[in-house]
């Protein structure tokens, strides 16, 4: 059975930044912010949007697993909306069967922006999903304050 949670995070980032990073610069911006979490990312497929297939290599600080697939799955510039599904590795290699992650950017202020993230998952063993994404929220929050692309 799939299961959901979401959450709401609020970031002092505007939303067409947050889009960018999201939704066309992932790759590159990723392994820049969390150099110890993922040393390095690529685009296998894909032009950033839909059906784009992203493989994350995972650096030195995540000792339990080695890299991660991820197809864009959800890619809406309307509503801001992108959603990237693991389709192989990571979460897929630990007990998972489905994992998505959904996150939709809405400008709350000139600087300020909501983000709603939802996951979905399937998991024989019970799992708390949410803080992950919510440290990978924040270091996209301050690598993105600080100028840095």
């Amino acid at each position: 059975m799939i299961k959901e949670v979401k959450t709401q995070v609020n970031v002092g980032v505007e939303v067409d930044v947050l889009w960018k990073a999201f939704g066309k610069d992932l790759k590159d911006i990723v392994p820049k912010m969390m150099p110890n979490l993922v040393k390095d990312a690529d685009m296998l497929e894909g032009d950033g949007g839909l059906n784009t297939v992203y493989i994350f290599n995972f650096g030195p600080d995540i000792k339990t697993m080695t890299y991660q697939k991820e197809r864009v799955t959800e890619f809406d510039e309307f509503v801001h909306r992108i959603g990237l599904e693991v389709i192989e590795g990571g979460h897929l290699n630990h007990g998972f069967s489905h994992y998505k992650t959904t996150f939709q950017f809405t400008s709350t202020g000139e600087q300020e922006a909501l983000i709603d993230v939802t996951i979905s998952y399937e998991s024989q063993v019970e799992a708390d999903t949410m803080p992950s994404t919510l440290v990978f929220i924040k270091h996209m929050e301050n690598f993105l304050m600080n100028g840095a692309t």
